[in-house]
């Protein structure tokens, strides 16, 4: 059996598992594996991200900046655009075959034994995510990193990443996402979160609602922890357009750094930007050293976020975007206006069912000149015909297409009728993937044929 087929061995058997949807507050069952290893997630530093958007690039901002110092970084996010290495990443790539499936079978008597323990209590055996954070923590251990950089699955406090003791907790700009798990209001939804914040440990914190930002104050106070928030200890000073993404300057908390370039698209992402600096001067001279600027300015130059207002296509523009909730579509259709220069867009949406769809497409539908309605390849995918529903509603003309295949060809022969016009792929993380994937395999970069 070759590396490869070892590697998506592993993948089949955490599918078997109770899937990622599935979430109980039982960070408890994931410790005592981890105990039973060692606690492998003790021997690195960690930088422990979390907030309802914008957690994922902040990670991979981090993870790029820390990786320029010159230290060996872990990287975990969620989900997986094409592959689920790719949530494990070691040095700013996806963890390799063999490395993955090694951990594996590292921990598979642990967890023989941990899923007995569950069993005669009468509780359910350990979960797909819980297994991956266990995989990951040990993967890492093996590699072994100096730096994780972890972002939460769902919420914070009960999350079984929250088994790590992130020396620095990074708390991205927190919106109402996953209600039925997490709490109704923002300040609920804030309590869940700051149950990342460690004894002592630094946090730094996207500007918040105000509701939201009592609480992490409150928490912060209770752990004697350091608080920075944006906009008071650190900000966003300056962006400027340039070719493949824009220049900011940023005030960090230990010095002010000008024109750093940045190759992400949207006001969104300058911010970012600020807080993940803000997250590496906390754990780099305890947010009392300034960064080397060419070092910083390597950082954030090689910063990546597939899925993120990506150029997938072009002859016709081709973006991909993993807005997923009504804050993310809001943070999309400011991007589309600022970043880009096109009269009209289409725009190709698909989305969960158990997602905000009327908030979704009401924000993503009026910025929209035709939507086309499709569905990701999933269970959760809500019907096309409720999304074109919706969008008509919303007084924009609408098509209904039943696989992402054909809407995004009706989507680009309608940009290639005008070099004014261009296409946006949304509304789900699984739709962006799938997205990714088809514009490799008909190399949409190779220009639109009738």
């Amino acid at each position: 059996m070759n590396d490869r087929t070892r590697a998506d061995a592993v993948y089949a058997a955490l599918l078997e598992r109770q899937g990622e949807r599935w979430v109980e507050p039982r960070v408890d069952r994931t410790r005592r594996a981890l105990d039973l290893l060692g606690d492998p997630q003790r021997t690195y530093r960690v930088i422990h991200v979390t907030g309802t958007n914008g957690k994922t690039s902040t990670s991979r901002i981090i993870e790029s900046i820390v990786r320029a110092h010159g230290l060996r970084t872990g990287l975990f996010t969620s989900p997986h655009l094409e592959r689920f290495t790719e949530r494990v990443m070691v040095d700013g790539e996806p963890i390799a075959d063999a490395a993955i499936a090694d951990a594996w079978e590292e921990i598979a008597p642990i967890v023989a034994l941990v899923d007995a323990e569950l069993e005669a209590k009468g509780e359910a055996a350990l979960t797909f995510f819980e297994l991956l954070t266990v995989l990951a923590f040990v993967a890492f251990a093996d590699a072994p990193v100096d730096v994780a950089v972890v972002e939460v699955g769902m919420g914070g406090e009960w999350d079984s990443t929250n088994t790590a003791d992130g020396d620095v907790a990074v708390i991205a700009p927190i919106d109402i996402d996953h209600a039925d798990r997490l709490g109704s209001t923002i300040a609920e939804i804030a309590r869940v979160k700051a149950g990342i914040i460690k004894q002592s440990a630094a946090v730094v914190s996207a500007q918040q609602d105000p509701a939201a930002a009592a609480v992490l104050t409150e928490a912060a106070r209770r752990r004697e922890a350091t608080l920075a928030t944006e906009g008071e200890q650190f900000g966003l000073l300056e962006q400027k357009l340039a070719v493949g993404g824009q220049l900011v300057t940023v005030r960090g908390l230990a010095g002010t750094y000008e024109e750093l370039y940045l190759p992400l698209y949207g006001a969104h992402q300058g911010h970012n930007a600020a807080l993940a600096i803000a997250a590496v001067e906390s754990l780099i001279g305890g947010a009392r050293q300034t960064l080397a600027g060419d070092v910083l300015a390597d950082g954030l130059a090689g910063a990546t976020s597939p899925g993120r207002l990506q150029l997938v296509g072009v002859a016709p523009t081709v973006l991909v975007d993993s807005a997923h909730n009504p804050h993310g579509a809001r943070a999309l259709v400011t991007a589309l206006s600022d970043s880009f220069d096109f009269d009209e867009w289409g725009l190709v949406l698909g989305a969960f069912e158990d997602k905000d769809i009327a908030g979704i497409v009401g924000t993503l539908a009026p910025a929209a000149a035709h939507v086309f309605a499709t569905a990701p390849e999933s269970d959760r995918a809500a019907d096309p015909d409720t999304v074109a529903d919706l969008a008509e509603q919303a007084g924009t003309p609408v098509t209904v297409h039943h696989d992402l295949g054909q809407a995004s060809e009706a989507a680009r022969a309608w940009a290639a009728a005008s070099e004014r016009r261009a296409v946006i792929i949304a509304g789900s993380v699984v739709l962006a993937g799938e997205a990714v994937m088809l514009a490799a395999a008909e190399d949409w970069k190779a220009g639109y044929e009738a």
